[in-house]
């Protein structure tokens, strides 16, 4: 019967809703730009205030490095009660900016509706996804409480890759301190394609630097007699990948976990073939590891990708020099159980053996995130499950994204959880581009699946939250 008032409650107070959604998106927390630090720190407060308003039994902001980390807790309990899972709610409440703002058909930080869609900065990513998990949480609560205890942590620099956020879990393991954590910043593969999200890449990013000579030389006079480092770096990349696709660096899949089969399968439910890759990606051809489907390249197995090349002369018309510098970005996205400093040792060890006296080099690590990689069988992951199926009559796909997203991998590393990744954002939102939109129905089908999603959970009583049960969703 809670169940049903719960979902009540949302569809009587969609509007009002939907109007609060809209206040958190005309707040221009864009974190890449200074002269918005204030606005950053004002969408922290409006959620700060949210929590006050939802009975948290504490709301802080909490200070970083950089923009505040919004902190809440609720109640240990019904009263009385035995208190089940402790659920805590991760999402980001900064936004990318708007350039090319000639682009957009309005103002992006004035929400637009128009038929099925709302059009703004920040509406899908990812201010629509903490709304829908805050809202179901809303509804739920309006029907009585749950056993169930919700922290929540809302971060405000995840579009400037989240620098201040593994300090922040390590230094307040005690205070975050859950069972499982829901993330819905993942999105869903169509309006009737319920996702979840398993598995996201890591990476690790470099710059490689060779040197020859100490400045451009003429060709004509040196060539042939100084090695030209832009050689070296080409026969260097040319030779970091096999006939057969695989990364040719030495221990590079020593820790790679196999795909079994039946994990094989059920990415094969994805509507991710070679023919759609082919056509998004505008290609004649397809190419990668062999052995492997398109969708396992992709989300289950790692890469080592050139990000850039910059040697010479460049400019219009011809100049006759050996450069005197090459560089390369080369970025590797990785799975379950590689590590980002691991791979930078593997590439070091490589070019030790590989660069040649003429020329010294010099590999810079400029970013790193491990991979994440949850159970299928959780508590968590077969709650939101059957929640999906009830809302939208179909088992959910289970998917392995081919980026990454650090929080997964910090939970597990630092508090020892699994996340629930999901989220109700859509492949064509124009997410980080003009005219970012949220699909509404597929909004309000999501929070509806959120409020299956915690009465699931407490239903499930107070077990071991990484130990796999079926949960059939029935009214309470």
């Amino acid at each position: 019967m809670e169940r049903k008032k719960a979902l009540q409650y949302f569809n009587d107070n969609r509007e009002s809703l939907l109007e609060k959604l809209e206040e958190l998106i005309r707040i221009p927390s864009i974190s890449t730009e200074a002269q918005h630090r204030g606005d950053v720190g004002r969408a922290a407060e409006w959620l700060a205030d949210y929590l006050r308003a939802l009975d948290m039994e504490t709301v802080e902001i909490l200070a970083t490095g950089g923009a505040p980390v919004v902190y809440g807790c609720s109640k240990s309990g019904a009263s009385g009660q035995a208190v089940g899972p402790t659920v805590l709610i991760y999402g980001h409440y900064d936004v990318q900016p708007v350039d090319p703002l000639e682009e957009w058909e309005g103002d992006p930080f004035e929400p637009r509706r128009q038929g099925d869609h709302l059009y703004a900065r920040g509406a899908s990513d990812m201010k629509g996804q903490i709304m829908a998990a805050l809202i179901s949480l809303q509804a739920a609560q309006s029907a009585g409480d749950l056993p169930i205890r919700f922290k929540f942590l809302f971060e405000g620099e995840e579009e400037i890759g989240s620098p201040n956020l593994y300090r922040f879990i390590e230094e307040h393991r005690e205070l975050l301190a859950c069972d499982l954590c829901l993330n819905p910043d993942t999105g869903m593969l169509g309006p009737e394609l319920p996702t979840i999200t398993y598995a996201l890449r890591g990476l690790a990013y470099f710059e490689l630097r060779l040197r020859g000579p100490s400045q451009d030389l003429h060709s004509g006079s040196f060539g042939g007699a100084v090695h030209n480092p832009a050689q070296v770096l080409c026969e260097l990349i040319a030779g970091l990948h096999d006939p057969d696709g695989r990364v040719a660096v030495p221990g590079f899949y020593d820790r790679v976990r196999d795909l079994e089969e039946e994990e094989r399968r059920e990415l094969a439910r994805l509507p991710v073939d070679e023919v759609f890759l082919t056509k998004t990606a505008g290609v004649k051809k397809l190419w990668g590891e062999r052995g492997y489907t398109p969708v396992e390249r992709i989300g289950a197995r790692p890469t080592l990708e050139v990000n850039g090349l910059l040697s010479g002369f460049t400019g219009e018309g011809s100049k006759t020099v050996l450069p005197a510098t090459a560089m390369a970005k080369l970025s590797c996205r990785l799975v379950a159980d590689q590590k980002p400093e691991e791979v930078k040792r593997q590439l070091e060890q490589v070019l030790r053996d590989r660069v040649p006296d003429t020329v010294s080099w010099e590999l810079i690590p400029l970013a790193g995130s491990p991979p994440v990689q949850s159970r299928r069988d959780s508590l968590g992951v077969s709650a939101l499950s059957a929640a999906f199926e009830r809302v939208w009559g179909k088992r959910p796909l289970f998917r392995r994204e081919g980026g990454t997203v650090p929080i997964g991998a910090y939970l597990q590393e630092l508090l020892g959880v699994d996340s629930v990744q999901t989220g109700f954002s859509l492949p064509d939102d124009n997410a980080h581009s003009p005219n970012e939109k949220l699909h509404l129905p597929t909004w309000s089908r999501g929070i509806e699946g959120l409020i299956h999603f915690y009465y699931n959970l407490s239903d499930s009583g107070a077990g071991d939250p990484q130990g796999g049960r079926s949960l059939n969703g029935e009214d309470k």
